[in-house]
């Protein structure tokens, strides 16, 4: 059987940042609780999109609000207390300003972020980027380096945020297809009727069994794309199809909050015709199983470039 497989470009001009409502963010790509204030504070300037804010927050703390680094970044923005003194805002009008309360951190991201849009508007290139870039390595360094500086940290910080960009805004339309999908079902395929093991991953000592992320990340990686471990970081490796645009090859997810893709709990690659190949669960055996259930979360179209722009920790 030929499967046909595809991937989604976004609404809006992500190149440029359209901002002013143009991206819309995908179901669940963000945390419920923090939805509203990306989307709202996501579209403050030219350069900013509720897309690009979520996975620039996505990247920096994995959207954990309690995030604290060893160079002392604090929050779900990850401010320095120095950046914070001066650029935190009182987000949420409650007279005070909390770095720990994404209610004004999540503000604060976008203000600072536009702020230093403003610094960088001269500098050639593409005004996004640079934004990015001055956010990690200071609007000096790019005004010096007349765009995003030959630092390795920066270039990867400012490559992963708007690759991960796309897995957080809604689809709209096909681009180029691939065939790397019908591999991963191949693989899975041999796999039915292998029973489930807690953590497995395939390795020998194991007995060749899996549980459900650890049997989609060998699908996709025996077609060269490697995945994170855990089904909530898989969520994030490529754009998120709705189910009538589901294709063989797209990976679906499940779980008990349908507001947050941080809670997933499941993950199954879709064959068609409103079934799965799975790993469902201790007792059982890799099997096909039908998707439409009530705990039916999502699906993500998998990108090679997705996949690379996830942090392995977040």
């Amino acid at each position: 059987m030929l499967l046909v497989v595809g991937v989604y470009v976004v609404a809006g001009n992500l190149v440029n940042g359209v901002g002013a409502g143009s991206v819309g963010l995908a179901k669940g790509a963000v945390p419920a609780a923090y939805n509203t204030l990306v989307q709202k504070w996501g579209n403050l300037c030219p350069a900013l999109n509720p897309a690009l804010l979520a996975a620039q927050l996505y990247q920096e703390s994995g959207f954990n609000p309690n995030a604290k680094s060893p160079a002392k970044a604090e929050g779900i923005a990850q401010f320095i207390p120095g950046t914070w003194a001066t650029h935190g805002v009182d987000g949420d009008g409650d007279g005070d300003r909390d770095v720990w309360d994404p209610n004004d951190a999540i503000p604060s991201a976008a203000s600072y972020d536009c702020e230093l849009a403003k610094y960088v508007k001269d500098v050639p290139g593409d005004t996004s980027e640079n934004m990015l870039a001055a956010y990690n390595a200071g609007a000096y360094a790019v005004i010096k380096y007349r765009g995003v500086p030959p630092y390795k940290e920066t270039q990867g910080y400012v490559k992963t945020i708007t690759t991960l960009e796309k897995s957080f805004a809604a689809p709209v339309s096909r681009v180029d297809p691939s065939r790397q999908a019908a591999g991963a079902i191949y693989f899975a395929q041999k796999k039915l009727g292998t029973p489930y093991l807690w953590g497995g991953n395939g390795t020998a000592d194991q007995g060749g069994r899996f549980d459900c992320s650890g049997l989609t990340k060998a699908a996709y990686e025996s077609v060269g794309v490697t995945l994170p471990r855990v089904a909530n970081d898989q969520y994030n490796a490529g754009p998120h199809p709705s189910r009538d645009q589901l294709l063989p090859g797209d990976l679906v997810f499940f779980s008990d909050d349908l507001t947050n893709s941080r809670a997933i709990r499941h993950v199954g690659i879709y064959v068609g015709g409103g079934y799965m190949i799975d790993a469902p669960r201790s007792g059982a055996v890799i099997r096909f199983d039908p998707i439409d259930t009530p705990d039916y979360f999502g699906a993500t179209r998998v990108t090679e470039d997705g996949a690379k722009a996830l942090p392995t920790t977040v």
